[in-house]
């Protein structure tokens, strides 16, 4: 599970995971009408082409980040690519189009609604006469009832991740003839859709020990367009192929290869042609684009081989020119040098022809269904106060901070509005408002009206104390220096050059000096657009850069920033943990901007790097965290999939606190009961508004702040159609495949 990607919807109703504000609330009305839903920020990216375009047969080598430990969806341990696997083998009564609404499978549903209301909700469904399993049998009641027993929380035998929604259903029972059930709800459910997606047989859901252990490493019984022929873990690979008994369109593949490949290794493995389809990082897409650009190896690069380090405008084999002038002859040099001159050639060369292989590919780019957010642990510490988590989101320009990751990606850089939905999606509106935009004078007021001021004394500290953020203890990666360096932003008085922080970067302490108060020497430096991780420059004058940096003339001086600010004798200064591993440099570099931006409302943050294996079970869901970046993904039923997220913590019998999946542990009773309102109501368009009032008194809360959409970047074949950066929409299998011999791709990618 990636940590920024705290993803599957199986993950976001597990039932174990791994004080309401006096603010008056504006903007609380909510719209029923869809206008203010719009359109999603970035269309789906995946070659579409008609059936007839694409080759009969062919075996897909899609890159997964690991072989799944369980094909079980409903299973604590379920992962992305037990999903990946659920959705080309097993029925889905309801699957989201491309702006991530649901919509009914008209290859298991005839049609599925609500017939009637009072006293009880039921819903009618028509399965498909044609649709059966791989044994032949039809799928039917017999199977709706045994998923409603698995998952409806009576039975404790059964070690289910999530009853959502199966725990409201009171009875399923055969309709008029056997391509019809009928499901009773106890309890009205307006996320019904959500249920039987996706279904699983009876053999796999009627016993605790086939519903614990016969599913996770095999499906014997299917119902897709693909069946699970070969999971073999010591390849770390999992066979999928055509399903003899499907029903509706064949699929076009004659294999689908999901194989596990770590991102790092990905560009050598579709280089090396063994893989076909990859989610990539932007290093890697950087690659691949520069080798389909004009002239392939040798044009210009931003990059040169990861063996010689960054060579912006350079190619590898002008990178090599340089490091030889600069090391003289081969007369001039040692014979380890000129060894490692050769090393260096082989690495040239080596890259050289990867980088020719990988003009096969390209890169389609989308939005994932998913947002990062800052995350503010509101359960101890100067968090603890609503108007201090205020000030900090008040201090946060969230425009500049999505252009920080999504800009040189060439995506739109547009801050997310909702914690509940994404643009595109029914219930989503922009209820930022309820909590208001970038203003460091607000920031600096509300700071001031909760006690913290500048020039306050501070008190010493004694050996081993904390300053004013969080007072957990330290994890054991850390205490045992596993921690991957900790520096404070705001505390140095001094200007960094790129040695400086290419330190941090390699978890180097940057160390703090007493007394500092944020001079303007580091300031500048951020506000020049310095980035690491290979994330671009920002402009002159970006929003981001310190107050006044690159001001055209004439400009009046801006206001000096306040010095630290203090409260009982301690400063205000607030523990910024992050992951320290490959792939996360995005983060922190987010991480790096948010600092100089609340350093500019006198607010230090104290950033400390850990292992990745550690970031978010030791840390944010134990909450040993002040301020942390992560994603959770968006739902098509968020009124069922987030109200966990954003439920009031509330005591556990054994004393602790419980806190579902609210790691901020911020909530209130109102938004616990715009939840459950909105759950119970079979009106969209009130589902729709209480879901929105929900999202507006979360923003005013100030538990998490939703930043930016996360990009999507995936690496294709050239030939190969209707795959690739899906967005919100669930793939089609029986559509992928490789383009005929001379074809082009068209825009119709459901033609027969």
């Amino acid at each position: 599970m990636s940590h920024h990607g705290v993803g599957l919807r199986a993950v976001m109703r597990s039932v174990a995971f791994l004080a309401a504000g006096a603010l008056a609330v504006p903007l609380l009305a909510g719209c029923s009408s869809e206008d203010e839903a719009g359109r999603p920020l970035a269309g789906q990216d995946i070659a579409p082409a008609a059936r007839d375009q694409v080759a009969d047969g062919g075996t897909l080598r899609w890159a997964v980040d690991d072989i799944p430990e369980t094909l079980n969806a409903y299973q604590a341990d379920a992962d992305a690519a037990t999903g990946r696997v659920a959705q080309a083998v097993l029925p889905s009564m309801f699957r989201l189009d491309a702006q991530g609404r649901p919509q009914r499978d008209p290859d298991y549903l005839e049609t599925a609604k609500v017939v009637e209301t009072e006293p009880k909700q039921v819903v009618l469904y028509k399965l498909n006469q044609q649709a059966v399993w791989s044994d032949g049998r039809e799928i039917g009641a017999a199977d709706f009832v045994a998923q409603w027993r698995a998952l409806s929380g009576k039975e404790s035998a059964y070690w289910t991740a999530r009853n959502a929604g199966y725990d409201r259903i009171e009875k399923i029972e055969r309709g008029a003839n056997d391509l019809e059930v009928k499901v009773t709800f106890g309890r009205r459910y307006a996320d019904w859709r959500s249920l039987f997606s996706p279904l699983y047989p009876k053999a796999v859901m009627g016993t605790p020990d086939a519903f614990n252990d016969g599913a996770r490493r095999k499906l014997k019984i299917t119902a897709g367009p693909f069946a699970v022929k070969k999971v073999d873990r010591a390849e770390d690979e999992i066979t999928l192929a055509r399903n003899p008994r499907w029903w509706g369109r064949p699929a076009k593949l004659s294999e689908i290869d999901l194989k596990a490949v770590p991102r790092a290794k990905r560009a050598a493995a579709l280089a090396a042609g063994k893989i076909d389809l990859a989610d990539i990082d932007p290093d890697a897409a950087s690659r691949i684009s520069q080798a389909g650009s004009n002239g392939g190896p040798g044009s210009p690069s931003q990059g040169a081989s990861p063996q010689l380090g960054p060579a912006a405008g350079r190619t590898a084999a002008k990178a090599l020119r340089s490091w030889a002038r600069a090391h003289g002859s081969d007369d001039d040099v040692a014979d380890e040098e000129l060894l490692a001159r050769k090393k260096a050639r082989k690495a040239v060369a080596k890259y050289e022809r990867q980088q020719e292989a990988l003009r096969g590919f390209e890169v389609r780019k989308s939005l994932e269904p998913a947002y990062t957010q800052l995350a503010l642990n509101g359960s101890e510490g100067p968090l603890a106060d609503e108007r201090v988590r205020r000030a900090v989101a008040r201090a946060l320009d969230r425009e500049a901070l999505a252009q920080v990751v999504l800009k040189p990606l060439g995506l739109p850089a547009v801050p997310v509005g909702s914690h509940l939905a994404l643009s595109g999606q029914a219930a989503y509106a922009d209820n930022s408002g309820a909590l208001g935009g970038q203003d460091t004078a607000e920031a600096q007021a509300l700071l001031a009206d909760a006690g913290w001021v500048p020039g306050a004394p501070v008190k010493d500290k004694k050996k081993g104390e904390k300053a004013a953020g969080s007072e957990g203890k330290k994890s054991q990666d850390e205490s045992e220096g596993g921690s991957d360096g900790a520096y404070i932003v705001g505390e140095d008085n001094k200007g960094h050059d790129d040695h400086d922080h290419k330190g941090h970067d390699d978890g180097q302490d940057k160390k703090a000096h007493e007394g500092g108060e944020g001079g303007e020497g580091g300031a500048r430096h951020l506000a020049e657009g310095k980035q690491y991780g290979g994330e671009a420059h920002l402009k002159q004058g970006g929003a981001a850069g310190a107050a006044g940096a690159y001001a055209p003339k004439g400009t009046a001086a801006p206001a000096p920033a306040p010095g630290p600010l203090a409260k009982d004798g301690k400063p205000l200064t607030l523990r910024f943990v992050l992951p320290s591993g490959a792939g996360s440099e995005s983060l922190r570099a987010v991480a790096e901007r948010i600092g100089t931006m609340l350093e500019r409302v006198g607010i230090r943050t104290d950033i400390t790097k850990v292992p990745d294996s550690s970031y978010f079970k030791d840390h944010i869901a134990s909450g040993q965290y002040d301020l942390a970046l992560y994603s959770w993904p968006a739902s098509a039923y968020p009124a069922t999939d987030a109200r966990p997220i954003y439920a009031k913590p509330v005591p556990a019998a054994d004393g602790s606190l419980n806190v579902e999946q609210n790691y901020t542990r911020v909530g209130t009773d109102q938004v616990d009961q715009l939840f459950d309102r909105a759950a119970a109501t079979l009106d969209d368009d009130e589902s729709r508004s209480l879901i929105r009032k929900a999202d507006s008194r979360i923003w005013a809360s100030a538990g998490s702040i939703p930043l930016y959409q996360r990009p999507q970047l995936t690496a294709a074949r050239k030939d190969l159609a209707n795959a690739g950066s899906f967005g919100f929409q669930t793939p089609v299998y029986q559509d992928m495949g490789f383009l005929k011999n001379g074809t082009k791709p068209s825009t119709a990618p459901n033609g027969n």
